[in-house]
């Protein structure tokens, strides 16, 4: 259970410091509309990348269950991962120029409407199908890793989650910060490290599936190290 934990907390940090729109709106409202309203914009996100888990867990709990014991899974999951890294690494060299101030996520949303705030979160990260990508890809990689037990994937999840919205509210407190410092060449420096992040982490899971009697024997010798 500790290791799960332990293995969830770097996941959250990682998923909250994603470089995108709702990133930017979270720091924006909360300069603007203060600490409530950023909250509550906040967890109209979480509430999004909720239901992307429940469609990414029943959507390929089945197929894991069936091929938990594979080391081709390993594979699978790693080529998604890689690939995703590689497709954010390419995609942000190309848009480096760009002009990365969101302007035009502003609204004229109430700071006191904080139904409306919800909701503009849950849209905004819902209308993004890369972090249902991202979710898939946690699902496979670590799903098969926890034998596919609920309770464990479900602990998995609540702790990147609850890790997430830590995180966000160190951001809302240091927004005023966050938003001066993060100038365009910042946050392409950001995007392109987590790109590579994801693209190591895929590397590694596609080795763990080429040589899975490797990666077993290191197991049981540092097992037997800590006995």
């Amino acid at each position: 259970m500790l290791n799960d934990i332990l293995a969830a907390i770097p996941w959250g940090i990682l998923l909250a410091f994603t470089i995108g729109p709702v990133f930017f709106v979270l720091i924006e409202t909360s300069i603007t509309k203060g600490f409530k309203a950023a909250m509550t914009f906040d967890l109209g996100v979480v509430f999004g990348d909720i239901v992307f888990i429940l469609i990414a867990y029943f959507s390929t709990n089945q197929l894991l269950e069936n091929l938990k014991d594979d080391p081709s899974l390993f594979i699978f999951g790693g080529v998604i991962m890689f690939t995703f890294g590689i497709i954010s690494f390419i995609k942000e060299k190309r848009g480096k120029k760009k002009n990365l101030n969101p302007e035009f996520l502003a609204d004229s949303i109430p700071k006191n409407n904080y139904l409306g705030l919800f909701f503009k979160g849950f849209l905004l990260n819902f209308i993004n199908i890369g972090v249902l990508g991202f979710w898939v890809g946690i699902i496979i990689v670590f799903g098969p890793q926890m034998n596919m037990e609920t309770d464990r994937i479900v602990l998995f999840m609540t702790v990147i989650i609850i890790t997430y919205l830590i995180t966000d509210v160190v951001k809302i407190i240091l927004a005023k910060q966050l938003k001066n410092r993060l100038t365009p060449y910042i946050i392409y420096k950001i995007k392109r490290v987590i790109s590579v992040i994801l693209m190591i982490f895929g590397f590694f899971l596609i080795i763990q599936g080429f040589f899975p009697e490797e990666k077993k024997m290191i197991k049981d010798k540092f097992v037997m190290m800590k006995e």
